[in-house]
């Protein structure tokens, strides 16, 4: 954590901290483009139990981002701010 002030714009303090949804968001997806790029490999080259794992790993990326926009979304909820499209 940056010592000093505060960026602008932003709304974390000591009591309620920065959200790190965004950054879980973006870490879920990069965890999935990965897991499922090297599932599809694995599979192309006959390794099905390594494959099927990885599979699992996507897919529980895929159930992270969606937890994690529908919390970023109540939490637009709760600050006032206009419900939006599920990806914005």
């Amino acid at each position: 954590m940056p010592i000093g002030a505060q960026p602008p714009g932003r709304d974390g303090t000591v009591d309620e901290p920065y959200s790190a949804l965004n950054l879980r968001l973006a870490l879920a997806a990069f965890g999935f483009v990965v897991c499922a790029l090297l599932s599809g490999w694995l599979f192309s080259r006959g390794w099905t139990v390594p494959g099927w794992l990885l599979a699992a790993w996507a897919l529980a990326a895929v159930v992270d981002m969606v937890v994690v926009q529908l919390r970023r979304r109540a939490r637009r909820r709760a600050e006032g701010g206009a419900d939006h499209s599920l990806f914005e």
